[in-house]
């Protein structure tokens, strides 16, 4: 479990997180959602350690990655995978070592076995036989399943995805969220997904934190969120839908 309390983060004097606190459970698929501008992003990064928060707590199955000790730190990073927008894959970098990167980085495993461990992630996302590809070679759908691989190479127990379904089609988008949500329900991940996608947001909301203002103004599950009384997320729900509608009907 991931619990956060009070991170608070402002840049020239202007708030852009004011006191968020919440908590993410293992095996459900955690969402952060709000519009653009409202700090989503931001607060996964101070989570995990990208940037300082102003104040506040981020503890990670009790253990304090902020303000824990540089040996903690470190263990706790280790555990962590992440999927950052766009798929961020080194363009001079095979597939292959893209997705070994962080085995290369943070362990002393042979080369032979993280091979291994290579072409099992490359398998379970989709991607057999594409080791050798350059990322340009890639679509983008591929790219994003490849970047997956590469947050979960290292077994991690919690997994962060930056809008994961960002300028993809809605049937390539709806793989990413299934491949997401196996991997989370299989090896009971607590994964924070960062996403405005109107369709992951009612389906695959288990507990979902709604942004607005820089402040946390609502929490719930995505059974709950259509039948929430707060005017921003109601405003933020109906445009989203609204683009939804609009998307599939062309």
């Amino acid at each position: 479990m991931i619990s956060f309390e009070n991170i608070s983060k402002s840049f020239n004097n202007k708030i852009i997180l004011d006191h968020i606190s919440g908590h993410f459970q293992a095996g459900q698929m955690s969402l952060i959602i709000g519009a653009s501008g409202s700090g989503k992003s931001l607060l996964v990064k101070c989570l995990v350690g990208l940037l300082m928060p102003d104040q506040g707590q981020a503890l990670f199955d009790n253990r304090d990655l902020i303000y824990g000790s540089k040996p903690l730190q470190t263990e706790i990073r280790r555990e962590i995978g992440m999927l950052f927008q766009g798929g961020a894959l080194f363009d001079s970098q095979t597939i292959e070592e893209n997705v070994r990167f962080p085995l290369d980085a943070l362990t002393d495993m042979p080369l032979a076995e993280k091979k291994d461990r290579v072409n099992e992630c490359l398998e379970q996302v989709g991607l057999a036989d594409v080791q050798r590809k350059m990322p340009n070679e890639l679509s983008g759908g591929m790219k994003k399943r490849a970047g997956i691989a590469r947050a979960i190479v290292t077994h991690p127990k919690y997994l962060f995805c930056d809008e994961p379904n960002s300028g993809l089609d809605p049937q390539t988008a709806l793989k990413i969220d299934e491949l997401i949500a196996e991997i989370t329900y299989t090896y009971r991940t607590t994964t924070v997904v960062v996403t405005h996608d109107m369709n992951t947001i009612l389906s695959l909301g288990d507990f979902i934190l709604f942004l607005h203002q820089a402040k946390k103004t609502w929490e719930g599950s995505s059974k709950a969120i259509l039948h929430t009384d707060v005017i921003s997320l109601q405003n933020f729900l109906f445009v989203g839908k609204f683009k939804t509608f609009l998307c599939s009907s062309m």
